[in-house]
């Protein structure tokens, strides 16, 4: 009875055991299918994000050709506008030879400065000469035009003594043309050769 009793313990060990095992296995199962469930998401995020990337370097990639045909189509005209440049600088390098020249003859001229002070010093000390000068003149204008005033005065004066005159010049050929009418009448009445 014993034997049948530790039988009987043994066999429901089994079964608590193969229970164990069977809820093991099932969560070992659930585990592994939860894992790979995981590892499946993560391989499509990682090939959605393999997609987005290679899709990326391909925008990249078109955008650096586009900029590389660009600029290999713009080197013909950067290399036009470089040889202008230096068409323009040897241009530039001749004109500024000419401004060279130009510099040492307004150095020159700039020399002579000097002189002209001198002669402008001499020239203002004469000025001022001809100033005193012309002080005393200026009161002898002064007299002359008082002068002027004066004769003037005398001229009007003359003048309309003239015109008096000259009325009395023109009463007077009035009067002798009056006066030589009754001649004139004889002379057409007896005309003399």
């Amino acid at each position: 009875m014993a034997q049948t009793q530790d039988d009987t313990d043994s066999s429901l060990e089994d079964v608590i055991v193969e229970q164990q095992f069977q809820r093991a296995v099932s969560s070992f199962e659930a585990i592994m299918l939860s894992q790979i469930e995981l590892k499946n998401q993560l391989s499509d995020r990682l090939n959605w994000s393999i997609r987005a990337g290679i899709t990326i370097l391909a925008i990249i990639a078109i955008s650096i050709l586009v900029l590389l045909l660009t600029l290999s189509a713009q080197i013909n005209r950067i290399s036009g506008v470089v040889s202008d440049m230096n068409l323009h600088f040897s241009s530039v390098s001749s004109q500024m030879e000419l401004i060279d020249g130009y510099m040492a003859n307004m150095e020159r001229r700039v020399a002579l400065m000097g002189g002209i002070e001198q002669q402008t010093a001499i020239m203002t000390q004469e000025m001022d000469n001809i100033l005193a000068d012309l002080q005393p003149m200026s009161g002898d204008i002064a007299g002359i035009r008082h002068s002027v005033t004066q004769v003037r005065g005398n001229i009007t004066n003359i003048s309309a003594a003239i015109d008096h005159m000259n009325q009395n010049v023109q009463m007077m050929g009035h009067d002798m043309h009056r006066m030589g009418e009754p001649a004139r009448t004889m002379n057409k009445m007896f005309p003399f050769p």
